[in-house]
């Protein structure tokens, strides 16, 4: 069997990319975004993509990049935020955006990875979320149909992996990068450390290998901090009385 380790991002990444594809990204917020990835694709100059992810980054980080560059011309996401490129681009009518409820999204994309191509939703029944999409009663309630989501690459980062590609996430960077990793004809994933076989517990391992194509050790690992709040020190009661 072939080695699923690649030497650099950059290689991680040949021969996978082409105009018009549509890609995973994983992430919430800053935490678990593919930082390594990212920029390789921008580099590589692929044109009209359609990216699935719960928000596009921030500015000078993650998917912000690709919509500095114009390389993506749709969006499905669940979160628009304070990106602020993001909003130009949506509202001037240069980026395509479906906008999809934070759970129905990661339902779509799990129901992609397990071949199930569509499923019924209360979530959004009665708004715009629902226009022109079939429902239907059950129990006496209307449920939404929402259909899966599936890509040609998913892109993810994960803590660690072992030569097989078994993955183990760290806390919040699970978030939508384990479905994600079931939904691609591709799976690439970026780890900030490759541990030798055999060093998983089987009951441990978060997503299995045959899930994953490629893995790459990161060469980002910034790990920002997306709103940082802080308040003045409180004075103890031995500082008031001195």
């Amino acid at each position: 069997m072939s080695s699923k380790i690649f030497p650099d991002p950059k290689a991680a990444l040949d021969g996978l990319l082409f105009d018009g594809m549509t890609v995973m990204s994983g992430g919430f917020g800053l935490s678990g975004n593919p930082e390594s990835l990212i920029p390789q694709i921008r580099d590589s100059g692929v044109t009209g993509l359609t990216v699935v992810s719960n928000n596009a980054g921030a500015e000078g980080f993650g998917l912000w990049m690709l919509l500095q560059s114009r390389q993506i011309t749709r969006m499905i996401a669940s979160y628009v935020g304070d990106n602020k490129l993001f909003e130009e681009q949506f509202l001037s009518g240069e980026l395509e955006l479906e906008l999809s409820p934070q759970g129905t999204l990661a339902e779509r994309i799990r129901a992609g990875g397990a071949g199930i191509p569509g499923f019924y939703t209360r979530t959004g029944v009665g708004t715009t979320v629902a226009e022109g999409k079939p429902t239907e009663v059950f129990e006496g309630e209307e449920y939404v149909r929402e259909t899966w989501l599936r890509a040609d690459l998913a892109i993810i980062k994960a803590w660690r992996a072992d030569p097989a590609g078994n993955l183990m996430f760290r806390k919040t960077a699970r978030n939508f990068n384990p479905v994600m990793a079931t939904a691609a004809k591709i799976t690439v994933v970026e780890v900030e450390e490759i541990v030798p076989a055999g060093t998983f517990d089987p009951d441990c391992i978060h997503t299995p290998g045959i899930y994953v194509d490629r893995v790459v050790l990161s060469t980002i690992n910034e790990k920002r901090i997306e709103k940082l709040t802080t308040r003045p020190k409180q004075a103890t009661d031995g500082e008031l009385q001195a």
